[in-house]
């Protein structure tokens, strides 16, 4: 028979205290939105009372801010997984970021630099490409740039200028 030791907690027994600095310490490692740590607050089993002091104190204190998140969010998919502009907005909004804190992060994308991002995927895309037909081709073009997040309008400016019409 199993002796239950009353002394150990669980991940899913938090105080208000451990469970304020288990968020503090998450958010200083890496940042993070303010719908996640309301979800690990929630999987610690905290209180909604608690959980809504602990959200408000970590922003008050500047662990935690949307605008932040939001900022460094775009900078990471554009750079590194150069995703455009679309495909970030929706999972900003996917986590709960409101629309004036991805519409600032965003406008901080350079133009040129997301023009010519774009224009080198379109390219390497291009060059992987066995297709001749020149239709079929542009389509499959304009399908990959899409699913990147790339705007429509972006999209078949640079195709009719690299692929020709």
């Amino acid at each position: 028979m199993k002796r239950k030791d009353s002394s150990k907690q669980t991940d899913k027994d938090l105080s208000y205290k451990e469970a304020l600095q288990r968020a503090a310490a998450l958010c200083s490692r890496q940042e993070q939105c303010t719908r996640h740590i309301r979800e690990k607050l929630v999987q610690w089993n905290v209180e909604e009372r608690d959980a809504e002091r602990i959200i408000q104190h970590l922003t008050e204190e500047k662990f935690l801010d949307d605008h932040r998140y939001a900022e460094f969010f775009v900078k990471d998919k554009f750079r590194f997984n150069q995703w455009g502009k679309i495909k970030i907005a929706h999972m900003l909004r996917h986590k709960g970021i409101g629309e004036d804190a991805i519409q600032d992060a965003l406008n901080q994308i350079d133009k040129e630099v997301y023009c010519q991002t774009c224009v080198e995927l379109i390219r390497n895309k291009s060059a992987t490409l066995k297709e001749k037909n020149q239709f079929t081709r542009k389509g499959k073009l304009y399908r990959f740039a899409a699913g990147r997040g790339f705007e429509s309008d972006l999209i078949h400016r640079i195709l009719n200028k690299t692929v020709g019409e």
